[in-house]
């Protein structure tokens, strides 16, 4: 108790010490920029994203002629990047998911005219379905229905090998939301889209 009260500054140090753990979380962020990066591979623009690079840091004004303070600010300053620095980000360039990405690039070519005509649709859960398979010539149909399986087949992959490539296949999950959301969001207007309560609507 007496430590506590004679060095407060010190107690507050071993406390956010404490709190500066390095949590193995799911870096939302990050796998929204790295799914906008691919999609856009696939949909053939090429758009930067721009990335928030701020770091948090701690206003060393109020620490003037505190030197504790000082000791404590320049602490955490050296603490809190190193923390940040080993939080996980996105991994997409793997043997796997290049070959992927050009598959699905290659690909696109064919399925646009189906999205553009509102034959094929994008799903909620990352995946595309024939939405109306009138809106196709009969000799095509087998066609089209091949493309979409064989799109979907990639999707799923894709999605599993992005959460394999970060040693986290329990991300899966989530990275399937993502791309789910920003397949939609990158996609030009008048395309087709279930929306999250599943009703059928253009962009």
């Amino acid at each position: 108790m007496l430590a506590i009260k004679k060095y407060p500054l010190l107690t507050s140090l071993l406390f956010i010490t404490a709190c500066v753990t390095i949590n193995v979380y799911f870096p939302a962020a990050a796998a929204e920029s790295a799914a906008d990066k691919i999609i856009q591979e696939v949909y053939g623009e090429d758009e930067a994203l721009d990335k928030d690079t701020s770091m948090p840091g701690v206003d060393s004004q109020s620490a003037v002629g505190r030197p504790e303070t000082n000791i404590l600010i320049s602490f955490l300053q050296s603490i809190i990047p190193a923390a940040q620095a080993q939080q996980p980000d996105i991994n997409i360039s793997s043997p796997g998911i290049n070959k992927l990405k050009s598959l699905m690039k290659q690909r696109h070519k064919k399925l646009s005219p189906y999205y553009n005509s509102g034959a094929v649709g994008m799903e909620n859960n990352g995946l595309i379905t024939v939405r109306n398979a009138k809106a196709v010539p009969l000799k095509q149909r087998n066609t089209v229905k091949k493309l979409v399986s064989d799109e979907n087949r990639d999707r799923n992959q894709l999605y599993r090998d992005i959460a394999k490539a970060n040693g986290h296949p329990d991300w899966e999950t989530d990275i399937r939301k993502t791309f789910a959301r920003r397949w939609i969001a990158n996609a030009p207007g008048g395309w087709w889209y279930k929306d999250a309560s599943g009703n059928w609507r253009t962009k």
